[in-house]
């Protein structure tokens, strides 16, 4: 038998064992006692301390175990967890394991010794009464749900574990053996958990395995032990609170059936928006549990006190709240990744995240130190000077001085990382009503109406806004009205905070009286969805941004109003003025698609607020002067190639009756998608090409008899309907298909040669004009070869240039017939030298001179188009010059009315006067 002495005073130098088993016994009381008591512990410490103690080995020593009764399955588990703990406290200590392994390990333990417990005690129970069925005579099981640290796979080597008991089902025992003898299913479940709990914590000879605090249960100790899954979901919809949703964030099954506990409780937790009362919630939650450490001098306290572990996890997990419905990637379980994955996501400076790694795993491991002391649940530092050398040694420090000072430094930043999160003494809902006590009392005596009427006028004037006679009509308004009545409480106290900012800060816009207006309807039609007045009341930076955006087009506030969950991506000004990477932006489409496979519904919407959230942050340059309108129309036009590209693939992925992996098919893009001048509301020129030519016999695997021309025209119509389908999200992008071959008579998708053939010879002048703008978007890069080979072709065909004259001219009067001009005002699409004119000039040029000058084939847009012909000498240099600034200016003026919010296109004569002048001058020039 080994002997504890002899390993503790060795006659010569120690062995690396022998130095870390003394290491062991000055470090840990518990770990003393154990070897102190029992031989066999030091014999499988001294053999297997260099390896992990994995859930394989364990279940291995419970098999061994001869578990016949009750009271052999409390010893069987109860040994097994001495040499658990052993190890990892040897370990641990000696800088053999990491924290990692340390959580792992336990969180295993737990899990192994619960199923154990569990399925002795149901088949003692079943053997008894028989087992619980349903109505329909199916089996139950119990469900064993563990919460906090052990559902993130975190748990303290001497936590209490919290578990939650549920079954699924009403209903009886079925017991063939003895009829008569059945109880129900509910009274089944009480008896097993009562002996689960007995088998792990109640302490006998060998200590105990587990405290079990059973209180997060609906309505805590008063509820009933094991409720079905019908009484919890009934209970966390009626009567679940905030601090509930934040427990189950880590609620996980650890035994027992998963797929209905996790489909009931993800909507009580994770909102399916943008959930920014989570901040509220949270803050509140911390201020109570703050308040509990005051009143108790829990200062000293590593888990609750400021800058302790709970900060940190309230730090990752207020995003997983607010995010996490929106964002199913923020649904996972433990600190440490969350953290990470936030910082992945931009949503925390990678700075910020490594202090609170960092400080966690120093935390964390400090808390196992003091636990491992005595095996005692506690985080409180020691207050003697023997107990604080232990600690002091036990992390690797030289005195108790050295590592509080290195402690107090991780909790100071703990601190500041989580005020700065919850807006603490900064801008969080509790100090704006402070600030606007002192900086804002009159705009809250405006908003209260508690001025005079010609007092708050004159107050408006003197903020400066221009009219306010209907500013103060309009406040009144919205005081007065059902919307703003018939809000929460909480709501309208938040709107209240709100609105002294808005008359404050609107007042600083140069059309202020404009601004107001647009901020007040964009706050009417969001103020029903508390979660955005929350961010707003949050986060003022964000306020700032909206009301100048507002301020800026009426369509932003439009654009903010149909989508307000885009006011998320105002909160930071890193990224919504950072130019756009396009590659990253794919792979970011790409991962959120994957994702989301198989829940079509879901990728739709996530596509659709990509979208919506880009745009938004090019609108967001534009009104800021950030943008040439060339940029912002590339910027548009690679969005929409991003979004078409994983739009094609993500639809093929999800297709049955697809035949290949890869599809021999391609989008190609017309009119302005075509030339890249997209707008901020265009819609798509496409159509939709395929190539069965280069489809080998050993690619055909359909088994039914739908050829691959079948299967694409199913496929196009799969992605029109995918664009075209107003979702929640709202819309993509409107679709137009009507320059395929044979327009809308024609087939939704032709085959290359097809494309081909009748581009050659049935396709009218008109469609060889729209092919100059014409490009591959997305698709097979073999069929982008050949549409560029057919469309090169098609464009430098021999003409008749008399008669492409007069096709040309013929389309144009056609074209002018239907929109007749307005006194005064010029239609700078549509009227005789406007953009439409510009476009026939170049494309009529190119379709002349492209036979002779191959360079013209190229797609590079009107006005460098322009300055081809005239280097060529087709036109004149002046001419092309006055031209493209014309065209270039008509754009301008067309994107300003769109933002606007202006729906047609005219102008005053007098402002483009110059320009039309000069597109009529080249036309004639051109056309005689």
């Amino acid at each position: 038998m080994l002997s504890l002495d002899k390993y503790l005073s060795p006659t010569q130098a120690p062995t690396p064992f022998e130095a870390g088993l003394q290491h062991l016994v000055n470090c840990s009381l518990y770990a003393a006692r154990l070897l102190a008591k029992d031989a066999l512990l030091l014999e499988d410490l001294l053999e297997n301390h260099t390896k992990l103690y994995t859930r394989d080995i364990m279940q291995a020593f419970l098999d061994d175990a001869k578990i016949t009764d009750e009271v052999a399955l409390k010893k069987a588990l109860r040994q097994l967890r001495q040499r658990v703990m052993l190890r990892i406290i040897y370990r641990d200590l000696n800088q053999l394991g990491d924290l990692n392994e340390v959580m792992q390990t336990t969180s295993d333990l737990a899990e192994i010794t619960i199923q154990t417990a569990v399925n002795f005690h149901y088949t003692l129970l079943a053997a008894s009464y028989g087992k619980p069925c349903n109505s329909e005579g199916q089996p139950q099981e119990l469900i064993v749900v563990g919460m906090g640290k052990l559902g993130g796979c975190e748990l303290n080597v001497s936590s209490d574990v919290d578990l939650i008991f549920s079954y699924e089902a009403v209903g009886e025992t079925q017991n063939d053996t003895n009829p008569s003898n059945v109880i129900s299913n509910q009274d089944f479940f009480n008896k097993l958990g009562k002996k689960v709990i007995s088998a792990l914590d109640d302490v006998t000879e060998d200590g105990f395995v587990f405290r079990m605090d059973m209180r997060l249960r609906p309505f805590g100790s008063e509820g009933v032990l094991v409720p079905n899954c019908d009484a919890l979901e009934e209970y966390y919809q009626n009567n679940g609170r905030e601090w509930e949703r934040y427990a189950w964030i880590k609620g996980r099954v650890v035994d027992g059936p998963k797929a209905l506990i996790t489909k009931l409780l993800k909507p009580f937790v994770f909102r399916r928006y943008l959930d920014y009362n989570a901040l509220t919630s949270l803050r509140d939650l911390k201020m109570q549990i703050q308040r509990d450490v005051l009143q108790k001098g829990l200062q000293d306290n590593i888990k609750l006190g400021r800058g302790g572990i709970r900060e940190i996890e309230f730090i990752a997990q207020v995003f997983q709240l607010i995010r996490g419905g929106t964002d199913a990637s923020l649904q996972i379980k433990p600190t440490l990744p969350v953290l990470k994955l936030l910082q992945n996501k931009g949503l925390l400076p990678e700075k910020t995240v490594n202090e609170l790694t960092a400080a966690y795993v120093f935390l964390r491991n400090l808390e196992h130190r003091l636990m491992y002391v005595d095996d005692q649940q506690t985080q409180d530092l020691p207050k003697s000077d023997a107990a604080r050398a232990r600690i002091a040694n036990a992390m690797q420090f030289a005195s108790w001085d050295s590592f509080l000072a290195q402690l107090n430094v991780y909790r100071q930043n703990v601190q500041q990382h989580f005020d700065a999160t919850f807006n603490n003494e900064a801008s969080s809902g509790s100090t704006q009503s402070g600030q606007s006590g002192q900086q804002y009392e009159t705009e809250i005596a405006v908003w209260q109406q508690t001025l005079d009427s010609n007092v708050a006028l004159q107050t408006l004037l003197d903020a400066g806004y221009g009219d306010a006679n209907e500013a103060l009509q309009r406040l009144k308004m919205l005081r007065a009205s059902s919307r703003y009545q018939q809000l929460p409480d909480s709501s309208r106290q938040r709107f209240d905070r709100l609105m002294p900012l808005v008359i404050a800060i609107a007042a600083q816009e140069e059309n202020s009286d404009i601004a107001l207006l647009r901020t007040i309807s964009l706050l009417e039609n969001i103020c029903r969805r508390a979660s955005y007045l929350a961010l707003l009341a949050e986060y003022p930076q964000a306020l700032n941004l909206v009301i100048k955006l507002c301020a800026a087009s009426p369509w932003l506030a439009q654009y903010l109003s149909t989508h307000p969950v885009l006011l998320d991506e105002l909160l930071d000004s890193r990224t919504l003025y950072t130019e756009p990477d396009f590659a990253s932006l794919t792979a970011e489409l790409i991962e959120k698609m994957q994702y989301l496979q198989g829940d079509t519904e879901a990728q739709m919407d996530a596509m659709r607020h990509f979208k919506h959230a880009t745009i938004l942050r090019f609108a967001a340059q534009d009104v800021a002067g950030a943008l040439p309108l060339e940029i912002l129309s590339d910027y548009l036009s690679n969005l929409a190639d991003v979004i078409v590209q994983v739009s094609l693939q993500t639809i093929w992925d999800g297709l049955k009756f697809k035949h290949i992996d890869s599809p021999k098919f391609a989008v190609i893009g017309y009119g302005k998608l075509g030339s890249k001048e997209l707008g901020y509301m265009s819609d798509l020129d496409i159509i939709f090409i395929y190539d069965n030519t280069v489809e080998s016999a050993s690619d055909r695997t359909l088994q039914t008899s739908e050829n691959s021309s079948e299967i694409y025209a199913r496929f196009a119509q799969r992605i029109n309907n995918w664009f075209n389908s107003l979702t929640n999200a709202g819309l993509l992008y409107e679709t137009d298909l009507q320059l395929r071959p044979d327009g809308n008579s024609g087939l939704l998708v032709s085959s290359i040669a097809a494309f081909k053939e009748y581009q050659l010879t049935k396709a009218w002048v008109w469609e060889h004009q729209a092919l100059t703008r014409a490009r591959f978007i997305a698709g097979d890069a073999n069929i982008c070869k050949e549409f560029e080979q057919v469309r090169v072709e098609v464009l430098s065909q021999q003409r008749d240039v008399d008669a492409l004259k007069k096709s040309v001219i013929e389309m144009r009067e056609k074209m002018r017939a239907s929109h007749k001009p307005q006194m005064d005002f010029f239609d700078i699409k549509h009227d005789a030298g406007g953009i439409i004119d510009v476009e026939f000039l170049v494309q009529f040029l190119v379709l002349s001179h492209a036979k002779k000058h191959p360079q013209l084939t190229g797609n590079i847009g009107n006005i460098a188009l322009l300055k081809l012909l005239a280097e060529l000498s087709i036109i004149e240099t002046e001419a092309a010059e006055k031209v493209a600034i014309a065209y270039r200016e008509y754009r301008k003026m067309q994107h300003a009315l769109k933002l606007q919010g202006v729906t047609h296109s005219r102008v005053e004569t007098a402002l483009i006067k110059d320009y039309s002048v000069a597109v009529i001058a080249l036309w004639k020039q051109v056309f005689n």
